[in-house]
């Protein structure tokens, strides 16, 4: 237990070194939650009651889907995949201990979020602080879990750029976090309820917890570390 808290701390030492990481989990999140933050305030007074959500789905969706898939392909598509089975340590241990080290990171950014948007924006905070981070807890894995698969499937870093987008783009667009979702047609309202981003708006938006908003981030979570485990089998096998 021991070795695998110090491998944690480890990996999150490293990871604030990491240019690549700090700029998804943070410079970027942050930066657009400045700019934006303004603008949708001054666009939309009405904004002030789910900035903090909405900023707050963009950041984890960033550093979940673009920032983390890259760092898995340095360790599971190099030799240090190799270096891991030379020395008898899990495949799993490089994947737990980064997913911990990102779910730090990103908690550490929407609590910035959390903190500066009433100061900065007037913006309103959330009516239940436990219910609030509790659903964001759940939502920053579900992103997670998704960035993981990609990290762990796709070994071209051209090509994961690409998928990576494909699936950040529509997630934020049908979120409703940049404009409501009943504006949406049918169809693209049906589309964005694949995506954790949909789900998690909805929960940290709600002032009283609803299972169905729940439900949907579990099963992305669970769907997703069934794939990890069957992707780190095949892994070994190579």
């Amino acid at each position: 237990m021991s070795a695998f808290l110090y491998g944690v701390t480890l990996q999150w030492k490293l990871d604030i070194r990491s240019k690549s990481l700090l700029i998804t989990c943070y410079v970027v999140p942050l930066l657009f939650f400045a700019v934006m933050g303004g603008i949708f305030t001054s666009i939309n007074p009405e904004a002030k009651n789910t900035l903090i959500q909405s900023m707050t789905v963009l950041g984890v969706s960033t550093g979940a889907l673009i920032g983390l898939p890259p760092s898995l392909v340095e360790i599971y598509g190099s030799d240090i995949k190799k270096v891991y089975k030379a020395n008898g340590v899990p495949l799993y241990l490089g994947l737990i201990s980064m997913f911990l080290s990102a779910f730090i990171h990103l908690l550490i950014m929407c609590a910035i979020i959390y903190i500066v948007a009433p100061i900065a924006f007037d913006a309103a905070p959330p009516a239940s602080f436990p219910l609030y981070f509790g659903s964001l807890a759940v939502f920053i894995a579900a992103s997670l879990s998704i960035g993981c698969v990609l990290g762990l499937s796709v070994k071209n870093q051209s090509k994961l750029t690409m998928i990576s987008q494909v699936i950040f783009l529509p997630s934020i667009m049908l979120s409703g976090i940049m404009f409501p979702v009943a504006l949406l047609p049918g169809f693209f309202k049906i589309a964005g309820k694949i995506f954790p981003a949909t789900w998690g708006y909805d929960m940290m938006a709600d002032d009283i917890f609803h299972f169905g908003s729940l439900w949907p981030l579990i099963t992305i979570l669970l769907t997703a570390a069934i794939l990890c485990v069957l992707l780190l089998k095949r892994l070994q096998k190579t």
